[in-house]
């Protein structure tokens, strides 16, 4: 039968990768550290830390949870060959919907274990802070920037992710002017990464009574949420620090004292803002740790075109700068400029099916895409 030569061939294609990405995951290493770190929670006071008693619980969620997703991919590859053996066999065609289904599932299990592999840098695995400011256009603007806020909280529901609000400016007449969100998950950072830059939109504007098209931006800043204690020094005549009255999404929660915080770091021009916590005390110590991270990372890159990307606010948000178009007339398109990846599902990507963008980018980074980007 045709249908089973072709999934054989699949299923043959699919076994230097499979190989490949065990290799990459170095199954044997995490083993061993899965059983050192059992032995250490048998330990005698091992909850007396109870952050360190978290973290090691974390590590070891993450780690088994590779190992069985391995394990569990290998034994579908044998089920599946299995099947597609019986079904030459005993010449049993209804066996190939089946076949068809479970070989699917596998492929594309494969390929997000594989994308699992390309996060590796340094703070891919850590939360990621994301900050969202409209650029000009008024309303419009501030809209889109409504909307693409909305994605990436779709995109964190569906990942499991959590989210805190740290940052929240409404617009005028509608959408969002600025927002600074925490993304709490593994490799939520890795993830997020790919969407640093200028996203560009254009559609039919319904704040336009003529009914013209009209092109908004909406820049997105993401950085890892470093929570060690960073040998940064941070010079008091560097940074201005202002205090604001605190107010949530809608207007709602408005403090009657000014307990949000923006510090301002004048030789690089980042600005960083919190207003999450219960007191000005708690939102300085977090901005503090937002600019701290910052500087970090410029730190350490090594040209100016890192840092220039890593700055991310310091350049205008409009044309030159973008990395993804989002058209909704006179065509639907989705479009990254980085990677060329594209779909006409606007509604979709916009709903939080982002992750063909953000597989893409990640794939393209792993093949060596422009240095600034990592």
């Amino acid at each position: 039968m045709i249908e089973l030569d072709a999934f054989k061939q699949q299923l043959s294609a699919a076994a230097q990768p499979l190989r490949e990405v065990s290799a990459s995951l170095d199954l044997e290493g995490k083993q061993n550290r899965i059983a050192e770190l059992e032995r250490n929670m048998e330990a005698p006071g091992f909850w007396d830390d109870p952050d360190k008693a978290t973290r090691i619980m974390q590590e070891l969620k993450s780690l088994k949870g590779t190992v069985d997703q391995v394990k569990a991919l290998q034994s579908a590859r044998d089920d599946i060959e299995v099947l597609i053996d019986m079904a030459y066999e005993e010449e049993d065609a209804s066996l190939i919907p089946e076949i068809e289904e479970e070989l699917k599932s596998f492929l594309e299990q494969l390929d997000a274990l594989r994308i699992t592999t390309l996060l590796s840098g340094p703070y891919d695995r850590d939360n990621a802070i994301l900050t969202i400011h409209a650029g000009a256009g008024g309303t419009e603007s501030c809209d889109w920037a409504g909307m693409l806020y909305r994605m990436y909280m779709r995109w964190a529901d569906k990942k499991g992710f959590s989210v805190e609000t740290l940052d929240y400016l409404d617009g005028d007449e509608a959408g969002i002017k600025s927002v600074t969100v925490q993304i709490n998950g593994e490799n939520a950072y890795g993830y997020l990464k790919s969407e640093h830059g200028v996203h560009r939109l254009v559609r039919i504007s319904p704040f336009n009574a003529a009914g013209k098209r009209q092109t908004s931006f909406v820049s997105c800043d993401v950085m890892p949420d470093i929570e060690e204690d960073l040998d940064v020094e941070i010079k008091d005549d560097d940074i201005r620090i202002d205090t604001y009255r605190s107010s949530g999404a809608g207007g709602q929660h408005i403090n009657k004292t000014s307990s949000a915080i923006r510090i301002t770091h004048f030789p690089t021009g980042i600005v960083v803002q919190c207003q999450n916590e219960r007191s000005q005390h708690q939102n300085k110590d977090k901005a503090m740790q937002m600019l701290k991270a910052k500087l970090f990372i410029l730190k350490q890159q090594e040209n100016a075109a890192k840092t220039s990307d890593i700055r991310g606010e310091q350049s205008e948000i409009g044309w030159g700068r973008q990395i993804r178009s989002y058209v909704l007339q006179p065509y639907t398109m989705v479009k990254d400029l980085r990677t060329d990846e594209e779909t006409s599902n606007v509604n979709s990507v916009l709903d939080g099916n982002i992750d063909q963008f953000i597989n893409a980018y990640l794939k393209w980074l792993s093949l060596g895409g422009k240095a600034a980007e990592g």
